[in-house]
């Protein structure tokens, strides 16, 4: 009797309102925010790492690619934690990882010390974007999704954003190696602040609104197979996006210092382009999307984009903000179609699950493409006496692009086919 009663209260009780929607919105991306700082601050002050503490292109590739290390194994345990738990204790979870990590690498100048923060940062930092990434499934489904994908995706790049341009406003900073990674932890604890502030809203959203069913059943392993061709399709075209994207910001400043002569100011303001192009676009490209569905078809044009791009830096004097340009498009327009889309292909209980094994398989590739083009780039004698030494991890790069089209045209068959799950035709009415 009990039970009948609590389950008609809950299918009595209103959706959340538009606006307590949007403010969940708003905290979660507060501790994205902070955690894509912290991820971006290496770039920036690579240079002054090799001065100061002698470090290797090798080493601060080692050292981006240590954060995505530990995520081939335990973002996946992430999704699953998510599913089992809940979002508002694996959001806090994850956002103390992201917090401790900052502090340990900013702690000594030891590779070893400074590989150790980033690995805890990055176990915390990537299930966290997973965690926020199911919130928004889970609050916006079959309403906004795809912009509030885009406006989550405008204030995480505004940290990649400030901390790319820390050398201009902050340029005092850069007279030590450590001064940039102390600035870095203070927006790290963002992370914390966010998932407090959500834990206290979900908690008074379940009393007063119904937010749908959350899921308590076992995850069979066997069963991540039977997510379907068009959801690994997806992840394919993850993988090499990604890969194509942030191994190249790790080394972008330095090669725009070395290989066309830049200030490290103009340089970090090059490299925010694609961030800056990806905050004023990306809730545009997903609103639109929303609207007019083509998902699959516009994922093939994004990744079309990043074919020439490297190959023109590296090959031309064109000026570099066509080519960062042309990134920035496919930046924006790329992850406002990619990661909504899985909403619509996996059920619903299992959403943590697939968001954290996507996640995981992304950070294979970008642990191995950093290791791959800091050792490209440590073979080639790649520095400012030898630009050219920089050609062959432009090469790679656009290699990814070739295949991010390959990807993108295999899914749009299976789309437009009888196994499609309505990526080229859904849009917010027809999903509502």
């Amino acid at each position: 009797m009990l039970e009948e009663q609590a389950l008609t209260t809950e299918t009595t009780l209103p959706e959340p309102s538009r606006m307590y929607r949007w403010l969940v919105l708003v905290f979660v991306s507060l501790a994205m925010f902070g955690s894509y700082y912290a991820y971006d601050a290496l770039s920036p002050v690579a240079d002054v790492l090799k001065q100061q503490l002698g470090f290797t292109d090798s080493a601060i590739g080692f050292l981006q690619a240590i954060y995505s290390f530990p995520n081939i194994f335990t973002v996946l345990i992430g999704g699953v934690i998510i599913d089992r738990i809940g979002l508002r204790k694996s959001l806090m979870i994850f956002g103390v990882l992201s917090f401790v990590g900052p502090i340990i690498t900013a702690t000594s100048g030891h590779l070893s010390v400074m590989a150790t923060g980033r690995l805890i940062f990055g176990m915390g930092a990537e299930s966290l974007n997973v965690a926020v990434t199911t919130a928004l499934a889970r609050w916006f489904r079959g309403k906004e999704l795809s912009f509030a994908f885009g406006l989550n995706l405008t204030a995480s790049r505004l940290g990649t954003f400030f901390a790319l341009n820390s050398p201009t406003w902050a340029p005092w900073a850069f007279a030590s190696w450590r001064t940039p990674f102390l600035i870095s932890v203070g927006f790290a604890s963002l992370c914390v602040i966010g998932a407090v502030i959500y834990w206290g809203m979900e908690v008074w959203a379940e009393k007063n609104y119904h937010l749908g069913d959350i899921s308590t059943e076992k995850i069979v392993f066997s069963d991540l197979w039977k997510f379907g061709k068009s959801y690994w399709l997806i992840v394919a075209l993850c993988i090499v996006f990604y890969s194509a994207i942030f191994p190249f910001q790790t080394f972008a400043v330095k090669f725009f210092m070395e290989a066309h002569g830049t200030s490290r100011e103009f340089g970090g303001f090059l490299s925010s382009m694609l961030t800056l192009f990806a905050m004023i676009a990306t809730p545009l490209f997903g609103l639109w999307v929303d609207r007019v569905g083509k998902r699959a078809l516009l994922m093939m044009f994004g990744s079309m984009l990043l074919i020439p791009v490297y190959l023109m830096m590296a090959y031309t004097h064109v000026s570099l903000y066509v080519p960062m340009a042309m990134m920035g498009v496919a930046f924006s327009l790329i992850p406002a179609v990619m990661w909504p889309s899985v909403a619509y292909i996996v059920d619903q209980a299992k959403l943590g699950t697939a968001y954290g094994l996507m996640t995981m398989i992304q950070n294979i590739g970008l642990f191995g493409f950093n290791i791959l083009v800091g050792w490209a780039n440590t073979y080639s004698r790649a520095n400012a006496t030898n630009p050219a030494g920089y050609n062959l991890g432009m090469w790679i790069f656009s290699c990814l692009g070739f295949l991010g089209v390959l990807f993108a045209f295999l899914l749009r068959q299976r789309e437009i086919g009888p196994h499609g799950h309505g990526l080229e035709t859904i849009t917010s009415r027809k999903a509502a």
